[in-house]
């Protein structure tokens, strides 16, 4: 392996070097010849190597323009297709679908890039992710958990998800200050349960959890009324963390006149 480059704390960087965890995460991806696939954060390529073996071209994303150039030195065209973009900026459309999305997400910007590659789950057949272990947690949880939020929510209303495994710190160099895991994002299918107006949705998703203490009678109330709250056949003094995503969705749906 190439020697490793000065991390860029602007980036967020941490490199992954465990080649153990690297075959555990290429089989939890499980790439196919002929696959559509798109790699986001490839860093130094470690797992890049792995998947050019099977999928190729493989198109990566790569904001850092040092390590691009080092990608692109280092595979030919017909093995990489190197983008060098901030993820949050690119376009997944531009890309053949269905589209397979994979990568270590840099953990500053990990949500954001969530949600951006939500935006084009219409065209994406998986995604399996690398993230602080905290936000996988996160995605994956159950109303009435702790961890259960707006993240959640937001993710699990286009997604099903589980966590594939779990990554030390000892895997990265250098280690991050958090564990890691690997999750498992696919797209429910076209009978999937939808909002009506999935911009009110939205906004009723993130003001139920802006002040998590609150009931939904007051954390909502801009959005809901008592007539919607009865429509729905929910309590409006329920907390959001209680409420799973098709309660979210018929009180989205109750609320519009």
């Amino acid at each position: 392996m190439p020697m490793l480059p000065a991390p860029k704390k602007r980036f967020g960087q941490h490199f992954l070097t465990d080649r153990h965890y690297v075959r555990r995460i290429v089989e939890a991806i499980a790439p196919r010849a002929g696959d559509s696939m798109v790699e986001i954060g490839p860093g130094t390529g470690i797992l890049t190597e792995e998947l050019v073996g099977t999928v190729h071209p493989l198109h990566v994303v790569e904001i850092d323009r040092d390590l691009a150039a080092a990608l692109r030195a280092r595979f030919t065209p017909g093995e990489v297709v190197v983008h060098e973009a901030d993820a949050l900026e690119f376009d997944l459309a531009s890309l053949p679908a269905p589209l397979r999305v994979v990568g270590n997400l840099p953990y500053n910007v990990s949500t954001p890039i969530l949600f951006h590659v939500a935006a084009h789950a219409g065209r994406i057949a998986d995604c399996t992710f690398m993230l602080q272990k905290e936000v996988v947690e996160r995605m994956v949880a159950e109303p009435g958990s702790a961890e259960y939020g707006r993240l959640s929510v937001m993710l699990q209303y286009r997604f099903e998800m589980a966590l594939a495994l779990r990554v030390p710190p000892g895997a990265f160099t250098p280690p991050p200050k958090v564990d890691s895991a690997v999750v498992r994002m696919r797209p429910l299918g076209d009978d999937r349960l939808r909002a009506r107006d999935e911009d009110r949705f939205a906004r009723l998703v993130a003001a139920a959890f802006a002040q998590r203490r609150k009931t939904l009678r007051n954390a909502a109330r801009a959005l809901v009324d008592e007539r919607a709250f009865a429509a729905a056949g929910i309590d409006p003094g329920r907390r959001g963390e209680t409420l799973a995503v098709g309660e979210f969705v018929r009180l989205a749906d109750a609320s519009i006149a």
